[in-house]
């Protein structure tokens, strides 16, 4: 009974910590991502569209932007604009895993481990589609989901298109908000 008790209170604890993060259940789905990945396709700015909440993400205009490095990695910059009208940024790598090209991990801290940056389908020239997921003691997973654009506004129809693409993949698009992406600094 005491190591029932033990293991509740560490997932009441868990919970409280991914407070605005998509939490569920079970192990993480396995979706498919792109076929043939192409990374030097894929660098360049990206617009965040909609996303499953997330709490290290406060902010509006929130955009990413990625380069390659002379070392074969993927250099991340992130960006948003707060609430008091600072910019805040932070920089990251990203690197193939899995063996499969979509398949990425990012680190933005050196102390702490990378998480997955799924590619699960794009364009390459107007829209990606993020996912990433990390299942914890094989109880339950948190996730997130990323509709990207290469544009502030994406077409409803492809919007529509990738919240049904993640749905036939079962990630619960119930919490799928929108990022404001009007009204943003050109600096950005």
């Amino acid at each position: 009974m005491a190591g029932t008790l033990a293991l509740l209170s560490v997932l009441f604890s868990l919970l409280h910590i991914t407070e605005g993060q998509t939490f569920s259940w079970g192990r993480c789905p396995d979706p498919p991502v792109q076929e043939n990945f192409d990374v030097t396709k894929y660098v360049g700015k990206w617009y965040e569209i909609e996303r499953l909440p997330a709490s290290f993400e406060k902010g509006i205009c929130i955009q990413a932007n990625y380069s390659l490095k002379e070392n074969g990695k993927i250099k991340v910059i992130n960006q948003e604009l707060r609430s008091d009208g600072t910019i805040n940024q932070i920089e990251g790598e990203a690197v193939q895993a899995d063996g499969a090209l979509a398949k990425l991990r990012v680190s933005f801290y050196w102390a702490m481990p990378s998480s997955p940056y799924w590619v699960l389908s794009t364009d390459y020239e107007n829209y990606s589609l993020v996912y990433s997921c990390t299942t914890f003691i094989w109880l339950f997973h948190i996730e997130y989901a990323w509709i990207l654009s290469r544009t502030p506004q994406l077409q409803p129809e492809t919007l529509e298109h990738l919240k049904n693409l993640l749905h036939s993949y079962k990630i619960d698009t119930e919490k799928i908000r929108p990022t404001d992406q009007m009204n943003c600094p050109p600096e950005m």
